[in-house]
């Protein structure tokens, strides 16, 4: 009899975080903070906070200044891509030394499948090899499928092992809100509100026609599907690809006047067209960003009517859609964004 298949979500550990703590060992158990420079009196973002810091409220997107208030004993860090790069290319090696199937989702998660009599067994050698090799820690669930998986990681963090199977679905998650469901956000799970939907088992016993007709003929009767547990459970090697390329930059003076911001907007869509050009690959979508003064974000998009990768074209199309946001208001971040 051939032996059954899981999946398992192997989650790094405040990743970013982790990394380096790794190159500064002086700062394990401290809160630490990355982020753009690492100076919190300037403008950006918390790219990741170490569960030390977590523990003020500090989290990802929240403003640097405000997470210097919240923790100022708190060590901040500039953000550093290609240490991370590094860091991740280590552990999907470890990851691949195993006889599984591995799929890449980001820096710091993946899918691995595998034919095994005793999941839970690969799962502690798994994180153990992790730890060993790199020094970094990861959580790892254990599912039947690839929604179950992802969701056991968040009841197995931090560092521990959690199986989510169509046995213990209704136990674990029925109680649970909409919003701890992998693939619905704030506003869909906002949008369910108003339906009276609230937690995972009222919407596993919603109206596909009622879902249909709040969120579309698809997606809809997809939602319900998600509060079932329902999910592909194939893990493929195919390489990770990514959907979309972004820049994006946070400015120290808000701006107000339209003609720079267009000019501003024109400079990072020249950007994203060269990231574009280097892959070859045509853009289908371009999305514009941005955050107005104090912290209000919105984002814009609009379809091509033809793929390109001409940087004409992607600048028009950034300014056409800046054109859609009401300007009136100071503007502290601009951001483009090409969809593959």
């Amino acid at each position: 009899m051939p032996e059954p298949y899981w999946v398992l979500h192997v989650d790094l550990d405040e990743f970013i975080a982790a990394v380096e703590v790794a190159r500064r060992p002086e700062l394990r158990g401290k809160p630490v903070v990355v982020g753009g420079t690492g100076d919190p009196a300037r403008r950006a973002v918390v790219a990741t906070a170490s569960y030390a810091a977590r523990a003020f409220g500090v989290h990802s997107g929240m403003p640097l200044r405000l997470a210097k208030k919240r923790c100022p004993d708190a060590v901040f860090l500039p953000t550093d891509p290609p240490a991370y790069d590094r860091a991740s290319a280590e552990v999907f090696a470890v990851l691949r030394t195993f006889a599984v199937v591995v799929e890449v989702l980001g820096w710091d998660e993946g899918f691995l499948g595998a034919h095994t009599d005793d999941p839970h067994a690969l799962a502690v050698d798994v994180r153990r090899a992790v730890q060993d090799v790199t020094g970094l820690v990861c959580s790892i669930g254990i599912g039947d499928n690839r929604l179950r998986a992802k969701l056991a990681t968040g009841f197995a963090k931090p560092a521990g092992i959690f199986r989510l199977t169509r046995d213990n679905w209704v136990e674990v998650m029925a109680d649970l809100p909409t919003g701890a469901l992998w693939g619905i956000g704030p506003r869909t799970s906002a949008k369910l509100a108003e339906l009276g939907v609230t937690t995972v088992r009222l919407l596993a016993a919603a109206d596909d026609t009622d879902l249909a007709a709040r969120f579309g003929p698809a997606t809809g009767p997809h939602l319900r599907q998600l509060a079932l547990g329902a999910s592909a459970t194939e893990v493929t090697a195919t390489p990770h690809v990514a959907k979309s390329r972004s820049r994006e930059t946070t400015f120290q003076q808000d701006l107000t006047d339209r003609a720079r911001i267009d000019r501003e907007i024109t400079a990072l869509a020249a950007r994203v067209a060269e990231d574009v050009a280097a892959e070859g690959r045509p853009v289908l979508r371009v999305a514009v960003k941005i955050r107005f003064a104090p912290f209000h974000t919105a984002t814009r998009s609009t379809t091509l009517p033809n793929p390109t990768r001409s940087t004409t074209d992607i600048e028009r199309a950034a300014l056409d859609v800046t054109n859609r946001f009401d300007l009136t208001r100071p503007v502290r971040l601009l951001g483009v964004r090409a969809e593959f």
